[in-house]
């Protein structure tokens, strides 16, 4: 059992995670909840942060699976080996603390899509303390600030808001 992403079309993540929810299968969408108006009632939604990404919990041949079974609506990531399609699976630590990070609450945090290059190379910390305590990634300085980069690779990444270098301990 590994976590594994779709791409999914149409704006339906929450179609998707219902459908995939019904079956048992647990999915994660990294989500705000944002205070919406409509009719003069104000009620919070649950907005995607990261357009059109659902992740769920399952074994290689179910995810595969599941892709066949929402051809047209989906997408399972995957990378290339040996000339074929293998879907990425996602070891629970780093989904973990993607997890920590993207649930945190916490405002002022990017949203990269697949992971550039550049961004993967700064030294490799722990925060110690603060909101995002336990996480780990790579520090990297954007725009003028230290900050903390969590990766999916072949996925996405989040930069998270300026970290206090007190708050940092090298790995």
């Amino acid at each position: 059992m590994h976590w594994y992403a779709f791409k999914v079309f149409y704006n339906k993540v929450f179609e998707i995670e219902d459908a995939l929810t019904k079956d048992k299968i647990e999915t994660y969408i990294p989500c705000e909840k944002i205070l919406v108006e409509r009719g003069g009632v104000k009620k919070n939604v649950r907005k995607p942060i990261i357009s059109s990404l659902l992740f769920f919990y399952s074994t290689e041949k179910q995810a595969l699976a599941l892709q066949q079974k929402l051809t047209d609506r989906v997408i399972l990531y995957t990378r290339l080996v040996n000339w074929q399609k293998q879907p990425i699976a996602i070891p629970e630590r780093e989904m973990k603390i993607f997890m920590l990070v993207t649930s945190s609450g916490e405002k002022g945090l990017d949203y990269l899509g697949d992971v550039p290059t550049e961004y993967s190379t700064g030294e490799r910390v722990l925060v110690t303390d603060g909101p995002f305590k336990g996480a780990e990634g790579c520090i990297h300085r954007i725009k003028g600030n230290r900050r903390l980069i969590v990766a999916i690779q072949g996925v996405c990444a989040v930069a998270t808001a300026y970290i206090p270098q007190c708050f940092l301990r090298k790995i």
